[in-house]
């Protein structure tokens, strides 16, 4: 069995491509300069590396390897975009045919583009469903009856700014907004919320984008996640059963016990 890997930066490509090995499948990845971890290429069958924007390299790679099922697995960062990219010319014609340019557009565009090409997207965590983010309060720590206001508020909140295609992630403390995701990403988010949130109990919401295309871009979470709320003062945090992903769930937890952070995965149903 082959199956392509396109990666981007993070723990979830090596994890991926380890548990397809395991399983029997061999692994031919695609990934980005400055982004991919070059780990990778210790697990897979062999790793490309490539610009963004290098679309046709892309799909040659993947043909000349007789590669019909992929999955989109990893993070961007997304100001390397606007500085260390190389569009092509299918590249470009793909950006002069989408308009939007909002993460969830552009990924279903990409996969249709793929599609087109004989390229079947697989959901990233086909094979990691043990990484998608289980219901209930996961910690010792509950939250108290402030914070419980602020995640139903911080919920709702979080899933407007989803429909804008913002960001996934908001720091609510009080029923204040402290911060809300953009493009810099989840933990500098949490380092703003928490300059302004003076250890009072802040909570990080990060769901899934009511449009999200569940196949990949999945919010994910892990053990930094936890290391810089500790070090940013906030005590809360709330992910989406079922449409999140945690990594190094048992060490998330283990920390999160430590500094006495709460980690609760709800759903749309419980919050009123």
């Amino acid at each position: 069995m082959k199956i392509g890997l396109i990666s981007g930066g993070g723990q979830f490509p090596v994890l991926f491509a380890q548990k397809a090995v395991k399983i029997g499948y061999t692994v031919f990845a695609v990934g980005f300069h400055g982004e991919t971890d070059t780990l990778l290429a210790d697990t897979v069958e062999d790793l490309k590396l490539i610009y963004l924007g290098q679309i046709s390299k892309l799909l040659k790679y993947f043909k000349q390897h007789q590669i019909t099922e992929v999955v989109l697995v990893g993070s961007i960062n997304k100001t390397n975009i606007f500085k260390d990219i190389r569009p092509d010319f299918k590249a470009l014609s793909f950006i002069a045919k989408n308009i939007r340019t909002h993460d969830d557009a552009v990924l279903t565009s990409f996969a249709d583009l793929l599609a087109k090409e004989g390229l079947q997207i697989k959901p990233s965590t086909f094979l990691l469903p043990e990484l998608i983010s289980p219901q209930g309060c996961w910690t010792k720590t509950k939250p108290d009856k402030a914070q419980k206001k602020d995640i139903v508020l911080g919920w709702k909140l979080a899933k407007e700014i989803g429909k804008l295609d913002i960001g996934q992630c908001i720091v609510i403390s009080n029923g204040t907004v402290l911060a809300v995701e953009a493009i810099d990403g989840t933990d500098a988010t949490i380092k703003r919320g928490g300059m302004l949130a003076h250890k009072s109990g802040a909570v990080v919401v990060k769901l899934s984008k009511p449009s999200q295309d569940l196949r990949f871009d999945l919010p994910s979470s892990g053990s930094q996640t936890i290391e810089t709320m500790h070090e940013s003062g906030i005590s809360v945090l709330v992910l989406e059963a079922g449409k999140s992903l945690a990594f190094d769930r048992e060490q998330m937890i283990s920390l999160a016990n430590k500094y006495k952070i709460s980690i609760i995965g709800m759903t749309d149903n419980e919050i009123s």
